[in-house]
């Protein structure tokens, strides 16, 4: 059976692009591109169900709303779902495998998001489908030339990888110069992250920033959870976002409307969009602490479960 989440709710108000919130960046409305175009970037994290897909919907979405053109990349093979994010489940006739196999140019696989302009997406392939052709780890890299050598580049090329570190994230990682690991701040997320960023490192890519998701500061506070500074300082990287537990996340995704732009904003939503600034301007945040002084000094022994 097919699956239709937007039978199970009532039909959404139509999508609204509010303007971003220039006060929440020093009265800037818009952030200074670093770099050259186009700036490929691949969303990884190694465990599945971190929330890195809806992380990829996200940052894309900002990134159109900021006027920056950006194509959003569903790197898994067999199990899409790039485009229930961002309401496009139903457009999606032609993919990369398509054009592959000679029957469709790169820019009819492309499916543009009616609400935002400036925001595409491209599917590996369908779902449940048998590929045509054998995926190489070169695909992706062909599909990211194409799109340099079109006739309107996009700004962006974010990719979202699937999960593991078999195959498929070996295509997803190959054109990518930088790259987003998104984690949660567990246990097993963080050896699976540490994993990852080492063998982004391998492939040559050595801009990579981290996003800690679903952190819950009340928790935080009772040492039940660990904080993005703790995160921060076992991964060793730069951070580019934090993103808070928002109950808004399932009925965003549910209804296919990418949280950063709600209107209201959500505090998940808020906390995608500095991030999406900070990738822009290649910069990175700083994890404090306030209760920081009232915390006992931390237990040893987390290194201890990245094994040796």
């Amino acid at each position: 059976m097919a699956f239709a989440p937007r039978l199970l709710l009532p039909p959404p108000p139509p999508a609204r692009c509010p303007p971003p919130a220039s006060a929440r960046h020093g009265g800037r409305t818009a952030p200074e591109l670093s770099g050259p175009t186009p700036r490929v970037v691949v969303v990884t994290s190694g465990k599945g169900g971190v929330g890195k897909t809806t992380t990829t919907a996200n940052l894309a979405a900002s990134l159109a709303r900021l006027s920056l053109p950006a194509v959003a990349v569903d790197a898994d093979a067999g199990l899409r779902n790039l485009d229930l994010l961002l309401g496009l489940e139903n457009r999606v006739h032609l993919t990369a495998a398509d054009v592959l196999a000679g029957d469709c140019r790169l820019d009819q696989a492309l499916v543009r998001h009616r609400a935002l302009h400036d925001l595409q997406l491209l599917c590996l392939s369908k779902p449940r489908s048998k590929l045509p052709l054998a995926f190489g780890s070169k695909t992706l890299t062909w599909v990211a030339d194409a799109l340099r050598r079109s006739a309107n580049p996009p700004a962006f090329i974010l990719i979202d990888c699937p999960a593991g570190v078999d195959a498929g994230f070996v295509t997803a990682i190959a054109p990518a110069e930088e790259a987003v690991l998104v984690t949660t701040p567990d246990i097993t997320a963080l050896r699976d992250a540490d994993r990852v960023a080492g063998l982004l490192e391998c492939d040559g890519i050595k801009d990579i920033k981290i996003i800690v998701n679903r952190v819950r500061p009340d928790l935080v506070k009772g040492e039940d959870m660990m904080s993005a500074l703790d995160v921060q300082e076992m991964l060793g990287l730069p951070l580019l976002g934090v993103v808070p537990e928002d109950a808004e996340v399932i009925r965003s995704t549910n209804r296919g409307v990418p949280l950063v732009l709600n209107d209201p904003p959500t505090p998940a939503g808020l906390a995608l969009e500095q991030a999406t600034w900070r990738l822009v301007e290649r910069d990175a945040m700083t994890a404090v602490m306030v209760e920081e002084q009232e915390r006992p000094k931390k237990k040893v022994g987390f290194f201890s479960f990245f094994g040796g």
